[in-house]
């Protein structure tokens, strides 16, 4: 198989990348980052891009899955403005890319709070790319809604913040769908719905998100 992934440079993409590279269903990985990784493999073809110019790039995604796992923060990039263009545009860009270029199987990293109705600006944004991508009717498309995440030494204050409380009060069995969850376990799960196709659309949300991650570890 070949996959092609966005988001390698991040905590849940780093995590995949390696889990690609380490399964031998995988014989290619194709990366598209804006900075060179830090990882040499043979299977790896990484590419340096701008987002910005997608048609610089875009006869490079072909292969069997896609992943969407690119994300970023206002604090990161300095506005909302520029927040939507590399949360929304740029995911969405690459599914269009994507779907026009015949990949049957798109794995999009989402947010529990995503519902486009929200007055939310993050959980409306969420929302409407989870919409947009949908309405691009991929054979099959998986779309992941975790709650907290664990990244190691991440530099969100108020991520870990939020990740120490929720696990406050799930030591009182409070909120236990929204348990926080390393990314490494959510890595785990992609890989495995990777592995595993079928001909739907499916959406998991938080809770069931760590259910099947126990499943998958018995």
């Amino acid at each position: 198989m070949k996959a092609i992934l966005i988001g390698a440079s991040g905590a849940t993409g780093k995590e995949l990348l390696n889990r690609l590279l380490d399964n031998d269903a995988f014989d290619e990985v194709v990366a598209l980052v804006r900075k060179p990784l830090p990882v040499k493999n043979q299977k790896l073809q990484t590419i340096i891009v701008d987002f910005e110019e997608s048609w610089q790039w875009k006869d490079v995604v072909h292969g069997d899955v896609a992943f969407s796992c690119l994300g970023t923060t206002v604090r990161n990039v300095g506005s909302k403005k520029n927040q939507h263009r590399v949360d929304y545009d740029y995911q969405y860009e690459f599914g269009k890319i994507a779907k026009a270029n015949k990949i049957p199987y798109f794995i999009l990293v989402s947010s529990s709070t995503a519902n486009y109705k929200s007055p939310i600006f993050y959980s409306r944004m969420k929302g409407e790319l989870e919409k947009a991508i949908t309405e691009l009717k991929f054979k099959n498309l998986v779309v992941f809604r975790p709650g907290p995440l664990i990244r190691p030494n991440t530099d969100r204050i108020g991520e870990r913040i939020g990740v120490n409380v929720i696990c406050f009060f799930n030591k009182l069995g409070l909120f236990r769908k929204m348990k926080p969850l390393p990314v490494s376990d959510l890595a785990d799960l992609m890989l495995d719905y990777a592995l595993n196709p079928a001909e739907r659309l499916d959406i998991l949300e938080s809770g069931r998100i760590l259910n099947e991650i126990q499943l998958i570890k018995i």
